[in-house]
């Protein structure tokens, strides 16, 4: 590893700065884009680089001895070198940097940093001598476990962080863990609502917010239930309870792992079995306590008799859950947790936080487990959006999606034939329903041949015509299914392996995936691995003319259910060095040479990745992410909303979801009525969810999840979806709008509330809700039977109903209807919404009538952006914007000039204006009678309303 070393002269002298010579002493030396600074606390003696990135973003590198790595960062980009204006001034006890905009003060003694705005109002400061430097070793190589703390407000809310699977919004006082795994996705990359973030510049495991360990069940007084100390009742059940295994003294449970299968009592089978836990439990702190569980298989918890967990997750990727539970100090509560494992190997584990200490409620922090040094950005703004537009510029743009990725995808585990996949395609089209993508997921191989990228000739009999049909009759789009490993014995691991590009240790184990197979995965840290393995994906797969890629498993998943010192060991060492240090950055690799690959072969065409797992700087790679093996359940369906929008908030602006849940209970298999009903109607609920996110795709296990094997097609749940899927069609020119502005101008689709309405307070912790674009107000519903939902109306403005155009006034709380066929839907009062036609795939026809939705109230504007649709002349400016301006006072419609021009731009076109306002509501309909007729040619045109 490469240093650049330092020498700081604080003795008597001088220090030399660009030929001047100080005839005092000092303690910074200036860079060319910051400062270097040596503290002087003997016990705090830390080397301490600013570098100013921009006006409003400062990168801080505190090194825990007297040089510096020179490691590139995987996650920022290399920028061209740019002239920012700041200047440095040494005070008695503090040096400051100031920007335009910031000022960055820093104790000279200790190296305390306080972040500020121009008029001096603290933004963010580091608590003080929180810094922790520990020195580890992670397979030989030398690093340090590192932990960073920050001051937290008692009125801060903290969000990003990534995608978990908790059903939390406001992250304050919690814990968040960085830990790449199936439906959960690590970003190290806060958004707080006093308007910073932080970038935290570390690939290895991270905890952030309140990082103290879980600790064990037995970390609380336990009683039994006859009131022994010291442990619960455990009885071992069959699954109807008649005949007891079982009973014995339990103080830990903790089954987390395949490697704690075998304390389970000998003899018993999960598949067959029910699990009782009972006593009482105590604890010798007061206040708020959190329990963390673990689980597969269906799960009960109740604490004097209050039911707070009622989950259900498949055996093989079990899920989790964070309660939060107010104790007494010292007071036995009720405890009774009861668990059908639903199949074995199952896994369960019960945890718990005690209350933070009084000392650490007024802060968070990050804690590493291994790097060279703290490495962080502060990015400051106006608003969220700035902060995310910050993140943008450190780590890339967000590309632009190819357009009829906006449109609606179908997907299934799996189709299982040429012939199968063909049928739903053509299904689709005779129905009327719209598409525009099909994915094929995994096993169109043989069933030994994971990794050759070849289809079974067997059951795809010739896949090139398929392609060809899907394109040139059904003007479908094809996404496949490729996953970084390889079964032995087949060319493309040897070829790899002989390289030296594959991990081995899997293979040495002689592990068995759950399809019987040895197997590995390849190093996406080396950069001519990435290459090898795009190569392999070329040959077999892109030429072809395979459209997208999904790229599963991506955490690395190269064995399931492993404590995560084994995943470690599974994929060391890396191409960069311990995959401690690493681990986290594996999905980011991966896409890199993905994109880079077939960027290479076809510069001019738009990449699209679909990845189960991402990086801070995924966005730059053409990759979005979907939510992985999340459950067909009502609480896992709401789950997805805090998580969809959370990730949001991370600053990747393209997330997706298995529309319906992948992992399906055994009733519904083979469902009786009532059953039957509760499945029909969770996925009608997800289906209208869905198509307000930012990629609108439905996938899961059997049952099959098009709508037409849903329900027939008289039935509400069939209906629902069609409309609300023809609906996502008719808001093409919104939604990809949305998109062009993600690109221009670094957007943000997916919308927490705080975004747009920081002011209102009520807002901050709100999880089930969210904004789509700036006008749109999303409220799923995810209750069963329910016909209403509760939806608060942030404060400000006022809203509208979409479906009949009812006014509201915000800064209440409302009992909005929500029939089983609709999804309560707001207007921000002020918005412009476009519609375009009716379509079967996003380019069927050109959006050349309009209907121009105009809410009043409020003045008003909208930005149409067009361009090609597929290719990347849009990053050569090839693209068009007209921009919609309503005045509320002169009640008047102003379309401007069209800017810019691409190859098929429409010179003309009909905007069909409708005036909706508190007097006037109209109904979502394009047939009615139109306000206005424009007809538009590109020049500048205003209208009366």
């Amino acid at each position: 590893m490469y240093k650049t070393f330092f020498f700081l002269f604080n003795a008597i002298g001088c220090l030399t700065f660009s030929g001047d010579c100080l005839a005092q002493q000092t303690t910074y030396q200036k860079t060319e884009n910051g400062i270097v600074i040596q503290t002087q606390d003997a016990n705090q003696n830390r080397l301490i680089k600013l570098d100013v990135i921009a006006d409003k973003i400062i990168h801080v590198t505190v090194g825990p001895i007297s040089t510096f790595s020179n490691q590139p960062s995987l996650m920022a980009i290399d920028r061209p070198s740019t002239k920012i204006k700041w200047s440095v001034v040494e005070q008695s006890q503090e040096i400051v940097l100031s920007t335009d905009s910031i000022s960055v003060v820093i104790n000279r003694n200790n190296g305390n940093i306080v972040y500020k705005d121009q008029a001096g109002r603290v933004l963010l400061s580091e608590k003080e001598n929180s810094r922790s430097f520990k020195s580890v070793s992670n397979n030989g190589e030398a690093s340090f476990q590192l932990m960073q703390a920050f001051k937290s407000p008692s009125e801060e809310a903290i969000y990003g962080l990534g995608q978990h699977q908790d059903d939390m919004m406001n992250y304050k006082g919690k814990q968040v863990l960085l830990l790449q795994n199936n439906t959960d996705v690590a970003i190290p990359f806060l958004l707080s609502n006093q308007n910073y973030g932080i970038l935290w510049d570390n690939y290895s495991i991270t905890k952030v917010g309140d990082v103290r360990t879980y600790q064990p069940l037995s970390a609380l007084k336990l009683f039994d239930a006859e009131g022994h100390e010291g442990w619960l009742t455990a009885t071992y059940h069959d699954t109807k309870e008649k005949n007891v295994f079982l009973k014995r003294a339990e103080s830990d449970i903790d089954y987390s792992f395949l490697s704690d299968m075998n304390k389970f009592p000998e003899g018993y089978k999960l598949e067959d079995g029910l699990v009782n836990w009972e006593g009482k439990v105590a604890s010798g702190f007061e206040g708020l306590h959190h329990l963390q569980v673990k689980y597969a298989g269906y799960i009960k918890i109740w604490i004097d008799g209050v039911l707070l967990v009622d989950k259900w997750r498949q055996a093989w990727n079990p899920g989790s859950a964070v309660v939060a539970v107010k104790m007494l100090k010292d007071k036995r509560y009720d405890l009774k947790m009861q668990w059908v494992p639903d199949g074995g190997p199952s896994y369960l584990s019960l945890k718990c936080l005690t209350p933070i200490p009084e000392d650490e409620k007024d802060q968070y922090a990050f804690l590493s487990e291994s790097g060279d040094e703290i490495n962080y950005y502060f990015i400051a703004g106006k608003n969220a959006d700035e902060v995310i537009s910050g993140y943008r510029n450190l780590t890339g743009k967000a590309v632009l999606m190819p357009k009829w990725a906006m449109g609606f995808w179908q997907s299934r585990e799996r189709y299982k034939t040429q012939d199968e996949l063909l049928d739903v395609v053509k299904t689709f089209r005779d129905r009327k329903i719209p598409l525009d993508n099909i994915v094929l997921d995994w096993q169109y191989w043989k069933l030994d041949s994971w990794g050759t990228h070849e289809f079974d000739k067997d059951r795809f009999q010739d896949p090139d015509a398929m392609i060809k049909k899907l394109h040139d009759n059904y003007h479908t789009k094809l996404m496949i299914s490729v996953w970084p490993k390889f079964y032995t014995g087949n060319a493309n691991y040897d070829f790899m392996n002989k390289k030296g590009f594959l991990y081995e240790r899997n293979v040495v184990n002689q592990e068995k995936d759950w399809l019987g197979f040895t197997s590995t995965f390849y190093d996406a840290f080396n950069p001519a691995a990435r290459k090898a393995f795009w190569e392999l994906m070329k040959k077999k797969l892109y030429v072809k003319g395979i459209d997208a890629w999904w790229m599963d498993a991506t955490e690395p998943d190269i064995h399931s259910n492993l404590p995560i010192e084994s995943r470690k060991e599974l994929m060391n060492p890396t191409f960069l060095g311990s995959s401690t240090k690493y681990f986290n950055a594996f999905p980011l690799q991966n896409s890199k040479g993905v994109y880079e690959g077939q960027r290479s072969v076809k510069p001019n065409d738009r990449v699209f990745i679909l990845t189960r797992s991402a990086y801070a700087g995924l966005q730059r790679y053409g990759a979005a992410t979907w939510s992985g093996d999340i459950a067909s359940r009502w609480e896992d369906m709401k789950s997805q909303i805090s998580a969809g929008i959370n990730f949001s908030l991370s600053g990747l602006p393209y997330w997706t979801m298995d529309v319906g849940g992948f992992s399906v209970e055994r009733r519904y298999e083979k469902p009786n009525e009532i059953d039957l009903a509760e499945w029909r109607e969770l996925n009608s609920r997800w289906f209208q969810f869905g198509a307000f996110v930012p990629l609108f795709r439905a996938h899961g296990q059997f049952p099959y999840r098009e709508i037409y094997n849903i329900a027939p097609e008289n039935h509400p749940a069939y209906k629902s979806m069609l409309y609300y899927n023809k609906l996502r069609y008719r808001l093409m020119p919104y939604v990809y709008s949305l998109a062009g502005q993600t690109f221009k101008d670094d957007y943000t689709i997916m919308r927490g509330l705080m975004m747009d309405f920081g002011k209102d307070k009520a807002v901050n912790n709100i999880n089930d809700q969210y904004m789509f674009g700036p006008s749109l107000l999303i409220n799923p519903v995810y209750q069963y039977k329910a016909t209403n939902r509760p939806v608060y109306l942030p404060k400000g403005t006022g809203w509208y109903n979409l479906y009949d155009g009812k006014y509201f006034a915000g800064g209440e709380t409302i009992n909005a209807a929500s029939p089983y066929e609709r999804m309560p839907i707001f207007v921000k009062e002020g918005s412009i919404i476009p519609f375009g036609p009716e379509l079967q795939y996003t380019d069927e026809k050109p959006a050349d009538t309009l209907h121009l939705y105009v809410y009043g109230g409020k003045d008003a504007t909208f930005s149409l952006y067009e361009d090609e649709g597929i290719n990347n002349n849009y990053e050569k400016g090839a693209f068009s914007t007209i921009q919609f301006n309503y005045n509320q006072q002169s009640n008047s419609l102003t379309i401007q000039s069209r800017v810019g021009e691409f190859k098929g731009m429409l010179n003309k076109r009909i905007f069909k204006v409708f005036l909706i306002n508190s007097k006037s509501p109209k109904p979502l309909n394009f047939e009615q009678k139109a306000t206005q007729t424009i007809n538009y040619t590109g020049k500048q045109i205003t209208t009366k309303l």
